[in-house]
């Protein structure tokens, strides 16, 4: 079906064996207070949900692609692409589900501003998250929300550049001005947009009144395979660093309100967990960061994108 010119809006979902929050997140779609935006799946291989029937009401595109041509930053860039005549992308992962219907609302909101090129919305955690994921999504998504731009690096580091395409929306005109998403790159598309964007002049967003439910209960060797990638993500683009800071200070304070998160909500008995995560962590972001050294068959070992080293 093709996709409404009039709306100035498409919301974009790349999906890979979807579960069912992939079906809630289009059933609170449809109860947006915000109704003006098409819809754009991108599908990457056989998909066993039954979806289609909750685009019914939609202005929407599917798009099939291969796994072997998935890429975190090429398919979003292809998406981009394949929507230019539209004025704000909203980038979505299957498993965010909008929180209430004003979502999408809130978080366009922030193009009030013609200075703010990008924004992204709260994540707040599942019912079933474990005290450590529910910390994650307290420490990178606070209930306060701000603005930033360049005059912020000396004072925030690479937090200035933190930015997650789970819930995300950018001013077309300035995601082409920088240049797109990335065509290469193992995670962090969001993360190499927003810089660029930062240095350009433009300003990013938070909106902590725009709400997703979304985390994960990931396990240590998940933790570790996570961290491995962004280790080598830093490695690869290691500008960002130059520019805004290395990521080991935002390390450190991580680990520190961590631990107070645990005490004040009496959930010491997951501390030794924590720790040991955290180390893990720490080591598989180091070897990701020195990955040049690794043979190929280890990097296959250690990452959470596989499919991102077969092509190497």
């Amino acid at each position: 079906m093709n996709m409404n010119p009039v709306n100035k809006t498409v919301i974009i979902i790349p999906i890979y064996h979807p579960d069912r929050k992939f079906i809630q997140l289009l059933k609170m779609l449809k109860h947006q207070n915000f109704s003006r935006f098409d819809v754009y799946i991108i599908q990457t291989g056989l998909c066993r949900l039954d979806y289609k029937q909750y685009l019914d009401g939609f202005s929407y595109t599917i798009k099939y692609i291969k796994p072997t041509e998935f890429n975190h930053g090429r398919t979003r860039r292809l998406a981009a692409l394949d929507c230019r005549n539209y004025e704000f992308l909203v980038y979505m992962t299957q498993d965010a589900v909008p929180a209430n219907e004003f979502s999408i609302l809130n978080l366009l909101k922030c193009f009030d501003d013609s200075k703010v090129g990008c924004c992204f919305g709260r994540q707040i955690p599942n019912k079933d998250a474990n005290s450590l994921a529910a910390f994650a999504r307290e420490f990178n998504y606070p209930k306060k929300s701000y603005i930033m731009d360049i005059r912020d690096i000396k004072r925030y580091g690479i937090k200035t550049s933190f930015l997650s395409d789970t819930f995300a929306a950018y001013r077309n005109t300035a995601l082409m001005a920088v240049g797109g998403f990335p065509d290469d790159v193992i995670l962090g598309e969001d993360a190499v947009v927003a810089s660029r964007m930062i240095l350009s002049g433009w300003k990013k967003a938070y909106c902590a009144e725009s709400e997703v439910y979304h985390s994960h209960n990931y396990s240590i060797l998940q933790e570790f395979k996570r961290y491995f990638d962004t280790g080598v993500f830093h490695n690869r683009n290691s500008w960002i660093m130059q520019k805004f800071g290395k990521a080991e200070g935002e390390g450190k304070r991580y680990i520190c309100n961590e631990c107070r998160y645990l005490y004040q909500n009496r959930k010491l008995y997951q501390l030794p967990r924590g720790i040991l995560t955290d180390i893990c962590k720490y080591i598989a972001y180091n070897l990701g960061k020195n990955e040049k050294w690794l043979p190929l068959s280890i990097k296959k070992k250690c990452t959470m994108t596989k499919y991102y080293w077969e092509r190497k």
